[in-house]
């Protein structure tokens, strides 16, 4: 069964991708700031037992008394794993390397993919005060990531644009498909957005057109460049927005968040 959402729920995104180094957790960090900065509010879930986007955003691993990884075995509420960041109207849930043992006692549980569903269901009046959740996944499609897409609205697939950029790709979306067949119903497809993007390389040319040409629509107009201030924003703990806002990275993921509105005009 499919978790209930009301009008007043907010929108919940998974961001995943099984393939490691396609910009997924920039993408969410990045993207999320560019709503910020458009009036939205956003809560960030750290579901990758690396926790780069918590440390990306500026949380020391002191202060991660509650996480994730304590919302999934039911011994604290979400809301209460909620740290603030730096960014106003951006808060976090954070993962440490304790959450790779998850899957492990997830699988003890009756009902190990719905873990996450769970404390979105038992915990919604604080959630209602976000306009979206981002959960940023790890790269892989593990009992965590299943765990995001029985919880989530939708998904979003961040395409690296490089050689092999489209191998998985169709297995991932076989999975959503089957998370949807089965437990979420109301699951979706966000969108593709293609990152690492150069034009002056035929081959990212190349990866945009046989992306475009397979998936159509589902591929989002706007494109993340790749750009050094982009790379270089999560040693300083924050957003390429908030680092070097006038960079192309910060106007490409400004253009992202101001389409993902225009794809979502009920947030």
């Amino acid at each position: 069964m499919s978790r209930s959402v009301s009008k007043n729920d907010p929108k919940v995104v998974a961001v995943t991708n099984q393939k490691g180094g396609v910009g997924k957790t920039t993408t969410t960090i990045n993207l999320s700031a560019a709503l910020v900065e458009l009036g939205k509010t956003v809560l960030i879930i750290d579901l990758d037992p690396q926790g780069n986007a918590s440390t990306g955003l500026g949380i020391d691993h002191d202060q991660r008394g509650l996480t994730i990884y304590d919302v999934l075995l039911a011994e604290t509420a979400i809301s209460k794993a909620v740290l603030p960041t730096a960014m106003e109207g951006l808060h976090i849930i954070p993962s440490t390397v304790d959450l790779s043992s998850a899957d492990i006692e997830l699988i003890k549980t009756k009902t190990p993919s719905t873990a996450l569903s769970k404390a979105f269901s038992e915990d919604q009046s604080p959630l209602a005060g976000y306009d979206v959740i981002f959960i940023d996944c790890p790269p892989s499609l593990s009992l965590l990531t299943i765990n995001a897409m029985v919880a989530a609205n939708s998904v979003l697939i961040p395409l690296q644009s490089e050689f092999f950029a489209l191998e998985g790709l169709s297995q991932l979306m076989l999975s959503v498909r089957e998370v949807r067949k089965s437990v979420n119903t109301e699951l979706r497809f966000e969108g593709v957005v293609l990152t690492m993007f150069d034009r002056r390389n035929n081959l990212s040319q190349q990866v945009e057109k046989d992306a475009r040409d397979n998936l159509g629509e589902l591929i989002f107009k706007t494109v993340i460049p790749r750009n050094v201030r982009v790379s270089e924003a999560p040693s300083h703990s924050m957003s390429v927005l908030s680092y070097e806002p006038k960079s192309r990275g910060a106007q490409a993921y400004r253009r992202l968040g101001k389409e993902f509105l225009k794809n979502n005009k009920d947030i």
